[in-house]
């Protein structure tokens, strides 16, 4: 019932920007001219809540934030170099950010696909306005059900009920004016919200909602919280069966068995990171520019600012091609974030680059 891909990847979807990736062969100055196809933003440093497991505590939920004026300016270079996606979430709650709304229209109208990652308790009216018509995806993080939401999120009394109201109405402005945008509910699976897993997905669908994405935590590697590092996800397997009954023409239930089971390999399935830096980036909401969202504050990571350059100038610099041979020759992916994000993508890749999949011409 995945249809999203959400537990996969969808780069299949994308065989030219593909094709120049393997064309350039580990070309730094070849690939210097190739720009991701999506990247995500923090708009904002701050944040409403304090979720416990957050993989970004240690930078600290900054009251830092991007201008409207720079937010434009990366448009504009994402509109020229064929960027197609953007992801509006990180070290903050991207919806603190007072001119969020404009931000979306201008993405939007120069047709790059939008979306949110967001805890929803803070949606501003105007933006459920023309803004809303350029949002491909909204997924709010619930991370429990009534009794366990505060103590996970560190959140005020009624925010557990604002998110639904919020919910709702999403899933009314989509319903009423028959927009494309898909609204969803994503919940960290931990032993103190494990028993509400199946009350929630019920009220989120009841909700309107069109998935719920149940997905296993993921060890950042500067977290200052580790009490789920060593976390066992087989206790918790038979939890999709349970969630499969819910599944229908409107709504469906991702559990993400995949993601869960990859959880504690002993040893990777690839031996480098092709998906970084070139087919994804982030941008800070203090400007900095990073190759992956796994090494924020890693000065090898770092390719530049928005605020002293441009996007595209910074992605086609000397510091990324630099950056390419890093990954290319230095990096131990030992190293990195268990799970990541790009993991998916970089199993597809390592199969392309490497060719180590058996008959391939026997199609």
């Amino acid at each position: 019932m995945d249809e999203l891909k959400i537990d996969s990847h969808k780069l299949q979807y994308h065989p030219k920007r593909v094709s120049q990736f393997l064309d350039a062969s580990g070309n730094p100055v070849k690939l210097k001219k190739i720009f991701p196809i999506y990247v995500e933003i923090s708009p904002v440093g701050a944040c409403n809540h304090r979720c416990t497991f957050c993989s970004v505590d240690y930078i600290g939920y900054k009251p830092v934030l991007l201008s409207l004026e720079h937010l434009k300016e990366v448009a504009d270079d994402f509109k020229k170099n064929d960027v197609k996606s953007v992801m509006f979430a990180g070290e903050g709650e991207p919806f603190v950010h007072k001119k969020i709304t404009e931000v979306v229209e201008y993405f939007g109208k120069n047709s790059i696909d939008v979306s949110f990652t967001t805890n929803g308790t803070v949606i501003p009216e105007k933006f459920y306005g023309e803004a809303l018509d350029y949002v491909s995806w909204i997924k709010v993080s619930v991370n429990g059900g009534e009794h366990s939401y505060q103590l996970i999120h560190g959140s005020k009394d009624n925010d557990f009920e604002k998110v639904f109201q919020n919910l709702r109405r999403l899933s009314d402005e989509r319903d009423k004016r028959n927009l494309a945008l898909k609204v969803g509910v994503q919940m960290v699976l931990l032993p103190q919200n494990s028993d509400e897993v199946l009350p929630l997905a019920k009220k989120v669908k009841s909700s309107g909602c069109n998935y719920f994405v149940v997905k296993p935590f993921s060890q950042h590697k500067s977290s200052i919280n580790r009490d789920f590092e060593k976390l066992d996800y087989t206790q918790f397997m038979d939890l999709e069966k349970s969630l499969e009954a819910l599944n229908d023409e409107n709504f469906t239930v991702v559990f993400r068995s995949n993601a869960m089971s990859k959880k504690g390999e002993e040893a990777p399935a690839y031996t480098k990171c092709y998906s970084t830096p070139n087919f994804w980036a982030y941008i800070m909401a203090s400007g900095d520019v990073y190759s992956c969202s796994a090494y924020l504050l890693d000065e090898r990571f770092k390719l530049g600012n928005i605020g002293e350059k441009s996007f595209a100038d910074i992605w086609q610099s000397e510091e990324r091609a630099t950056h390419c041979r890093f990954m290319a020759n230095e990096l131990d992916i030992k190293e990195c974030r268990e799970n990541c994000r790009m993991d998916e993508v970089n199993r597809y890749l390592s199969n392309l680059v490497n060719d180590d999949v058996d008959h391939v011409n026997f199609i």
